[in-house]
């Protein structure tokens, strides 16, 4: 048995909630990718590329160090360099869910490239005070993952690609999943805010600044 399969088995269980719930995009198809830290190593448990989530099984599950070798599995995602590029550059996460949610896709071709600033209290609190746009690059280059690790400097946990899909992170696949369906909820809530055509309501500047502070952004 692999020493890392606890973490390949969380992987496995979190992909099949996602897929389950609709937020890969379809259901038949392997569209989104997830991975987390393993545990006081420069390592990552990452989901394996082109294999529907219908038929991946544990051992499937790709374990990679920082370099991009992968130690077990066959071939990791194709945005294994965009997974690096996050954990080199937020210590804070240890768990990543890349995703093609409904929402959160259809506002990632509306042209929006302002951040959406903070509409619920309790949600802002979890994610933090916006959820970022990332520019736009093709899937699985160099170009995307620069793209993302320069926004993800916000210190929030949600975020939209443009004409992509979706970011959720998380100290645990558990929270970056979570975090996932919050997002969601503002996605929604904001494209028939929009759509509605009246104005959007934020949260007043002062609760922003709060939640800035508890994410050391003030």
């Amino acid at each position: 048995m692999s020493a890392y399969a606890s973490y390949k088995e969380a992987i496995l269980y979190w992909c099949r909630w996602l897929n389950e719930n609709d937020y890969f995009g379809t259901r038949l198809g392997s569209g989104g990718n997830i991975s987390c830290q393993i545990e006081n190593e420069d390592m990552i448990a990452v989901t394996p590329s082109s294999l529907p989530y219908k038929d991946m099984k544990a051992d499937d599950i790709c374990i990679v160090d920082y370099n991009g070798q992968v130690l077990e599995g066959k071939k990791p995602t194709m945005e294994l360099s965009m997974h690096l590029s996050i954990y080199k550059a937020r210590e804070d996460v240890h768990a990543i869910v890349h995703t093609h949610q409904r929402y959160a896709s259809i506002l990632s071709v509306m042209n929006i490239t302002e951040p959406i600033l903070a509409m619920f209290d309790e949600i802002a609190f979890a994610i933090g005070d916006e959820v970022a746009f990332v520019p736009y690059a093709l899937s699985g280059t160099p170009e995307l993952a620069n793209n993302v690790a320069s926004t993800i400097t916000n210190k929030c946990k949600c975020y939209i690609i443009q004409n992509h899909g979706a970011l959720s992170f998380g100290k645990n696949l558990e929270q970056a999943c979570l975090h996932a369906e919050m997002l969601e909820k503002v996605a929604m809530i904001y494209y028939y805010g929009i759509s509605s055509g009246k104005p959007v309501s934020q949260l007043p500047e002062s609760i922003i600044q709060l939640i800035r502070q508890l994410f050391g952004k003030a």
